[in-house]
């Protein structure tokens, strides 16, 4: 099944498409905790880069919570993410073991203390979720679309156990599952793509949410039938190039009569 693809300025019904999976990414889209991550990457990053050039005696350039944040994190596996943003900066680190301590000068060290920084956000503010999505998810469920949740966050279940959300997907690949299953993360379609194999459907009778370039990039390489753009920033026609179909600033935007 192809699905024809709409003008941006002329939304679809999206229940008229004919899809038979609706498969999302969590941080961005279903809950507000992309910025949660973003703060915690730069706060990490910063402080890492700040003794570096104290003890370089260099000029100390911090993390940009816009182009850094976007080009080599967003979407991300964690530790990926690490070495993504050191490598932009000529800095190598050995990788570690997933169970380095925070404070290793490792690449997993460093993941592992974001993590922490992370948690400790969502333990003190807890979980706000996009009710327009969670909304929609409910109407697709409730008129036979499966769904699922893709992350490459290993906090996906504890995120939407908080925030009182497992009920709205029947399959959930997150950081955990690839890991154990030896799925490469984004913007590889492997996670996506496993997705829609645990659901039972054809990745062309599949749509996938995303408000990270990798993740849309994912969606195109997986040949998904439709790939929506959420865009939380990261800008309209960035989206479009990294191969959404269409971008909408909330999911809220479909109709759904």
């Amino acid at each position: 099944m192809t699905l024809d693809t709409p003008m941006t300025d002329n939304l679809p019904n999206l229940f008229r498409l004919g899809l038979k999976a609706f498969i999302v990414d969590l941080d961005g889209v279903v809950t507000h905790t992309a910025s949660v991550h973003a703060k915690a990457w730069k706060d990490l990053f910063d402080a890492f880069l700040k003794q570096k050039a104290e003890a370089e005696g260099t000029a100390f350039v911090p993390f940009d919570l816009k182009d850094d944040y976007e080009t080599f994190v967003d979407g991300k596996p964690r530790y990926d993410g690490v070495r993504s943003f050191l490598a932009s900066r000529g800095v190598v680190l050995p990788d570690g073991t997933p169970n380095d301590p925070p404070d290793a000068p490792t690449v997993c060290g460093l993941g592992n203390q974001k993590n922490d920084r992370f948690n400790e956000v969502i333990e003190r503010d807890g979980v706000t979720v996009f009710d327009t999505t969670v909304a929609l998810i409910e109407e697709m469920r409730a008129r036979g679309v499966k769904t699922a949740v893709v992350s490459s966050s290993k906090n996906c279940r504890p995120i939407l156990e908080r925030a009182g959300l497992m009920y709205l997907f029947e399959v959930m690949v997150d950081g955990v599952y690839a890991e154990q299953n030896h799925l490469p993360g984004k913007p590889a379609p492997d996670t996506y793509v496993r997705a829609a194999d645990l659901l039972g459907v054809p990745v062309g009778e599949a749509a996938i949410v995303e408000d990270a370039i990798v993740g849309v990039a994912s969606g195109r390489a997986g040949n998904f039938g439709y790939v929506i753009g959420v865009d939380r920033g990261v800008g309209h026609q960035a989206l479009l190039e990294g191969g959404a179909d269409i971008v909408v600033n909330d999911l809220g935007e479909f109709g759904l009569d």
